[in-house]
């Protein structure tokens, strides 16, 4: 029976959908990031086909407007979409809501302990999934797929060893497992090898159909082999997250080192020690039962740190 598991870390909750004992869903919701659903008050900043509202520190945008609202007036604003860090420039998404505001509904789910004696999310693959985040490869039998975030869309080239037909279909496959996995959504691009025919073609779309869950819209194949699937897009998919590498790799360090005891020196390269904030630092150290020295190393790859102890 498929499980939420929900880990609450230092900077970020984790959530993983298990099946089977493998991880088929997953989502990093990063701590002070206004999660979709939160309903808040706001003050509607500009109005017209850009219309704006300000809630806190954070500036939103309101595709439907705010009919009959002036600007500088106290609205309540429903968040459609979060802020994504891959891509600063975007706005959080909103629109006006007449519901008193709430916090966004919490994901159902079993909260496990962490750091426990056992790490449930690292068994059911946890560690696994996070390489392909920072790498962008994902290997498949027979082939492997490339992810890449780009301004316009999330492209996947499937590439590999198998014949044309057959590697179409086994990297369509792979990329509707990999989309659910990761959380992708927004508008996506598949470019599969060239295709013969209709029937070819077909096959391939049928395939990412039967693994890949609504909502969402496709289109067909073309002769080229590329396939656009749109999501619905409410939060950052953890390839897009990974792009802001420091940060990234510091939340991953520090789970790794939360399994440790007692004091401990996290070495790791210079970008990554920078982005751990002292708070993230303290709250390690209750995790640890120990101080935790923060030691830079330019020798080492981004995402080469590590725990020793003291």
């Amino acid at each position: 029976m498929p499980e939420w598991l929900i880990e609450r870390g230092i900077g970020e909750t984790r959530a993983a959908l298990i099946e089977a004992g493998r991880i088929v869903e997953a989502r990093l919701s990063l701590d002070g990031v206004v999660a979709a659903g939160t309903v808040i008050e706001a003050r509607l900043k500009s109005v017209g086909r850009n219309a704006t509202a300000i809630a806190g520190a954070h500036e939103y945008l309101l595709p439907k407007g705010a009919p009959g609202v002036t600007e500088g007036a106290r609205i309540t604003i429903e968040v459609t979409r979060e802020a994504i860090g891959a891509e600063a420039w975007k706005r959080p998404l909103a629109k006006v809501t007449e519901v008193p505001p709430r916090a966004a509904n919490a994901m159902a789910g079993r909260e496990v302990i962490f750091p426990g004696p056992k790490d449930e999310l690292d068994d059911a693959g946890w560690s696994e999934l996070i390489d392909e985040a920072r790498s962008g490869i994902i290997g498949f039998a027979g082939g492997e797929l490339r992810v890449a975030v780009t301004p316009a869309m999330t492209l996947i080239d499937v590439d590999g060893s198998l014949p044309p037909a057959e590697l179409a279909i086994c990297g369509a496959r792979a990329s509707a497992i990999a989309i659910r996995r990761h959380g992708i959504s927004g508008s996506i691009g598949i470019d599969l090898p060239n295709l013969r025919g209709k029937g070819e073609r077909q096959a391939v779309a049928e395939a990412v159909d039967a693994l890949l869950p609504q909502p969402f819209e496709r289109t067909a194949v073309n002769g080229f082999g590329f396939l656009q699937i749109v999501r619905p897009r409410r939060h950052a998919s953890l390839f897009e997250l990974a792009l802001d590498r420091p940060a990234f790799e510091a939340r991953a360090l520090l789970r790794r080192a939360a399994l440790e005891t007692g004091a401990i020196a996290l070495m790791a390269h210079p970008a990554v020690i920078a982005a751990i904030r002292p708070d993230w630092s303290e709250a390690l150290a209750g995790q640890v039962g120990g101080a935790v020295d923060l030691r830079p190393d330019a020798s080492l790859a981004i995402g080469g740190g590590h725990a020793v102890r003291r």
